[in-house]
């Protein structure tokens, strides 16, 4: 099973049926997967904070929502996940690109790298590091529902050595 082709038919199966996205290499081929499929409403954002409070919108509206953004933009929605998500208790998964892990070429991604599970702990959010396509399917289902039990945001942090 190939990585982007995993995450993809984790959501599908999930029912995941309204997706946010900010602009992320790793997970170009899932965005153009997702670009291709007819059941799922995509809407692009420029910046993360600006996507969880779509996908709360939607949320009430009756959609499943999820949000693919690089780890990096975890920092710009802290407010918009504690405030917004948490407090009324709306689902959502957060499908993240690990930047700054091992195999990282670009410096600056590694700080953020390192203190992103750190930042999950400390908003008392759970999260999933899969290590191969099979184990992010089975994550990506157990990460909604539990998304959806608690009413709270669960990611999936996509390390480099996963791609």
């Amino acid at each position: 099973m190939d990585s982007s082709e995993a995450i993809y038919d984790g959501l599908k199966d999930c029912g995941i049926d309204f997706i946010v996205s900010v602009p992320c290499v790793n997970l170009s081929k899932l965005l153009n997967m997702i670009d291709d499929d007819s059941e799922i409403i995509h809407i692009p954002v420029t910046r993360e904070e600006e996507g969880i409070g779509i996908c709360a919108g939607a949320y009430l509206g009756g959609k499943k929502p999820a949000i693919l953004m690089q780890n990096s933009g975890l920092g710009n929605s802290i407010n918009a996940l504690k405030s917004l998500m948490e407090l009324y208790e709306f689902p959502l998964l957060m499908i993240m690109s690990h930047r700054g892990t091992e195999g990282e070429n670009i410096c600056g991604q590694v700080p953020m790298g390192q203190s992103t599970p750190g930042i999950l702990e400390g908003m008392d959010f759970k999260f999933f590091k899969p290590g191969n396509p099979e184990g992010a399917y089975e994550d990506i289902k157990v990460a909604w529902d539990l998304s959806t039990e608690e009413g709270r945001p669960v990611s999936i942090l996509l390390e480099i050595k996963y791609w």
